[in-house]
């Protein structure tokens, strides 16, 4: 649902949106105190939460393993048994043919056995190899979350002083919003979440955008003292107010805030 905002002259567009700016770049400076601590925290969660898929599929595959090992030393059980089996049958047999038959039956047992034997060795190499490397994995996952619980330290104690400066902030950064009108409100954010430094309102200085050193003709500079309409700097792409209007204007917000911030 679209806000509703009362009519608004030229000038009083451009105080609210430059009100606005003054909020949000106070916002950003408070935030670039904590640098790249909110990236790193998150990058090392991604990584770790990584790790721990891989450590799990690792100890899958060594229960799996277990299991197959375990299978192996019944089988082995079971043939030695059907062995014994055979061998007393073979007191028993009426001909030459039931003896050779059992005889073939305790031979296959036998092979069975080797068999099992043979993949109990490489299952029990398989669950060392694994478990050495769950071990190493498992102290690399410890060593990163050592190092993630002392940025999120770190990162808490930063945003702790400055909590309730930026939570101030925020607020007034929602009604400054409201202020102004929905066109552009979406125009100021799409220019500021392209600006590295979030600037989309910017005064004129020196005959020149804010931080910018292209100058704009003189007819651009006298429309924009004007305060006749929303001008847009063709080269940087940002809003533009006068000097006058940009003083004037930080001059209010900033002795309201710091009231409020008190």
């Amino acid at each position: 649902m679209a806000k509703t905002v009362k009519e608004q002259t030229a000038e009083e567009k451009l105080r609210a949106l430059y009100c606005l700016q003054i909020i949000d770049s106070k916002i950003d400076k408070i935030r670039e105190v904590r640098g790249e601590l909110p990236l790193e925290v998150q990058d090392l969660e991604d990584e770790i939460s990584g790790l721990t898929i891989r450590l799990d599929k690792i100890n899958d595959e060594i229960e799996e393993l277990k299991t197959s090992l375990n299978d192996r030393k019944n089988a082995i059980e079971e043939s030695k048994s059907l062995i014994k089996k055979y061998e007393e049958q073979q007191k028993n047999v009426r001909n030459n043919r039931e003896y050779d038959s059992l005889t073939k039956e305790v031979e296959y047992q036998q092979l069975e056995i080797q068999l099992s034997e043979k993949r109990i060795k490489e299952a029990k190499f398989k669950i060392d190899s694994k478990l050495e490397a769950f071990e190493n994995l498992q102290s690399i996952i410890n060593d990163k979350k050592s190092i993630l619980d002392a940025k999120n330290a770190e990162l808490e104690e930063i945003t702790a002083e400055t909590k309730k400066e930026e939570d101030i902030l925020m607020i007034e950064s929602e009604k400054a919003a409201q202020n102004v009108e929905d066109r552009l409100l979406r125009m100021y954010r799409r220019i500021r979440g392209g600006a590295k430094n979030g600037l989309a309102v910017v005064p004129v200085e020196r005959g020149a955008a804010g931080g910018s050193f292209i100058q704009i003709p003189p007819q651009a500079q006298i429309d924009i003292a004007a305060r006749k309409k929303v001008i847009v700097d063709e080269h940087s792409g940002r809003i533009l107010v006068d000097a006058l209007l940009a003083q004037e204007e930080a001059e209010r917000v900033l002795k309201n805030l710091s009231k409020l911030l008190k």
